[in-house]
């Protein structure tokens, strides 16, 4: 059963990516493709650019104080 790409890693999303990418860049593709192939694109960036913000989120900063671990959001 093939995996739907919301399943798949980051990396593995962000490949896919990459590969449209150049696919797209190379001009070897024909219009009606080159739209597929975008849609496609944009459809793996949403789903990288979500990974990447539930990441971020679940990022914690560790800090020590009065012998006690607490654990702070990620700030940029």
């Amino acid at each position: 059963m093939k995996k739907n790409n919301k399943d798949l890693s980051f990396e593995d999303n962000l490949k896919k990516l990459e590969d449209i990418v150049e696919q797209l860049e190379s001009g070897d593709v024909d219009l009606e493709k080159s739209v597929e192939l975008y849609e496609k694109g944009m459809d793996l960036k949403k789903i990288c650019e979500e990974k990447l913000k539930k990441v971020e989120n679940q990022i914690k900063k560790i800090k020590v104080e009065n012998n006690k671990i607490q654990k702070e959001d990620f700030k940029k």
